[in-house]
């Protein structure tokens, strides 16, 4: 659930005292704020949503019909969709069963001479092997796009995700880390990159508002789009922003108190943790259920909220198995074994700030009994 507090509240009715609801200074100050966050090298821009970055990620590149860009299979929807959307086609490569992270190896084998982007997503808020995803976009020359959705605070090797490519693109959902009640933030260590998806974000215009030497007068200097950020959501942003720090250290110990609740659950395997270099922003934790338990997942979920533990699933299906993409480009279930097996066998259990430690503990000892009842 977000946390709101009277800070986001007086911010947004100073705002509504206010003559200016875009196009405004704390829009500016938001987008500032947000870079310096990740660190000195950083540039922002402010837009409506995650998905509008990525998708200005991909007009950025001018890319189209013919062009291909490597996807994870395991993933949010919006993640595909943003290529698909300038009619070109998503490739989709399987995860690590381990992570959840894209499975490096396995993309080298899905590159052809139409490839122009991968797409990377830290998967639940663990940093992929960037390393390794940088070398090959190097070689082959390919530009690296950062889905960081689940990412703020997450970080590899005292990088921030979303620096580690060549774009990335956070969301700011209500139930994500921080909330601007809708909106997203669009970042590079490359400041032409934001430059230009600044522009397109704001239809193309060759000049803003504020430099307009007769008013209303402008021209057209490219194809663009109206995905900006409005000044009530960057005002809620700057308040949920100074929040992250103590946002994130209840998410990590919440994650470390519900790890430790499943280590002796045999029935169940935890998706992989961070470590010192690979900072993980804890945006939930998944369960893969095993052995005979595997195909039981509904009934545990079930026996769970007959216990009143609320849990999701992330993602419900593999997006080459979805519908839409099946049908359009007839992939095989069999390309995609992990991402089949993490979509079909797991549970996402909740370790928002708004919990705490003692709530871990039930939600451990519900598991215990959801697998005990639904196996007996």
């Amino acid at each position: 659930r977000p946390l709101l507090g009277e800070e986001e509240r007086a911010a947004v009715l100073d705002v509504l005292s206010s003559p200016q609801l875009v196009h405004g200074p704390r829009t500016r100050m938001f987008e500032n704020s947000f870079a310096a966050s990740l660190g000195p090298s950083a540039h922002a821009t402010s837009v409506s949503s995650c998905t509008a970055g990525l998708h200005l990620a991909y007009m950025h590149l001018n890319l189209g019909p013919g062009d291909e860009v490597i996807v994870p299979a395991q993933t949010h929807v919006a993640t595909a969709h943003a290529v698909e959307i300038t009619g070109a086609k998503p490739v989709f490569v399987d995860c690590e069963l381990g992570t959840g992270n894209i499975d490096v190896s396995a993309i080298d084998a899905a590159i052809s001479e139409r490839t122009r982007a991968i797409s990377v997503v830290h998967f639940l808020g663990l940093p992929a092997d960037m390393d390794g995803i940088n070398a090959l976009a190097r070689k082959k020359n390919l530009f690296v796009v950062e889905d960081c959705a689940l990412a703020v605070g997450s970080s590899l090797g005292g990088t921030a995700c979303g620096l580690l490519g060549d774009v990335g693109s956070f969301s700011f959902y209500p139930v994500k880390h921080m909330t601007t009640g809708e909106g997203g933030m669009v970042v590079s260590q490359h400041r032409n990159v934001v430059e230009s998806i600044a522009n397109m974000k704001a239809f193309g215009y060759d000049r803003g508002p504020a430099e307009r030497t007769v008013p209303g007068v402008y021209d057209i200097a490219r194809l663009g789009i109206n995905y900006r950020m409005n000044e009530i959501s960057a005002a809620i942003g700057l308040e949920q922003l100074k929040k992250v720090p103590e946002f994130s250290r209840r998410r990590a110990a919440n994650a470390s108190s519900l790890r430790s609740a499943f280590a002796n659950i045999a029935e169940i395997d935890v998706l992989a943790d961070g470590d010192a270099t690979r900072i993980h922003s804890n945006y939930c934790v998944v369960g893969i259920l095993k052995g005979r338990m595997a195909p039981l997942r509904n009934q545990v979920v079930a026996a769970l909220s007959d216990a009143g533990i609320g849990t999701s699933v992330y993602y419900p299906v593999p997006l080459p198995l979805s519908a839409y993409y099946s049908a359009k480009y007839s992939y095989d279930w069999r390309g995609f074994p992990n991402s089949v097996a993490i979509s079909n066998n797991s549970i996402a259990f909740p370790v928002g700030p708004h919990l705490n430690e003692d709530d871990m503990h039930v939600i451990g000892e519900a598991l215990k009994s959801a697998v005990l009842k639904v196996g007996s």
